[in-house]
């Protein structure tokens, strides 16, 4: 595991086995600094809250901290609900939210270029 890569929980149970830290690289490259961390349904809510002002629980929200360094806070509680939406699995659900984030933290917006370049990646990497 490379020094600009860390995952963290604050929740029990353990995280997917995804190769986040490679598709961490593959979307942002070795040099970009990155903490993946895996939350409750309540800590989601509070940020989502105070950062997106929509008092819900959110899957996935990912925060860019300069050019170069970001967080990604994933639910697995609400990620394994919003799955079943999209006709998912949670694992491949999980891995497409964690692809999403790179996105965003990339500097995509919503769009047809978005979709494409999280197909590309969701294909390297089987998800």
């Amino acid at each position: 595991m490379d020094n600009n890569f860390s995952i963290f929980k604050t929740i029990k149970g353990k995280p997917t086995g995804l190769p986040f830290e490679n598709m961490k690289t593959a979307v942002l490259g070795k040099n970009y600094e990155l903490s993946l961390v895996f939350i409750g349904s309540k800590k989601s809510q509070t940020l989502n809250k105070k950062y997106r002002k929509k008092d819900k629980p959110t899957n996935i929200l990912s925060f860019p901290l300069s050019k170069t360094t970001g967080e990604i806070f994933i639910c697995p509680e609400t990620a394994k609900k919003d799955a079943k939406k999209f006709n998912m699995k949670e694992r491949e659900f999980i891995g497409y939210l964690f692809i999403h984030g790179l996105m965003h933290l990339k500097g995509l917006r919503h769009s047809s270029t978005m979709e494409r370049a999280e197909k590309k990646v969701r294909l390297k990497f089987s998800i």
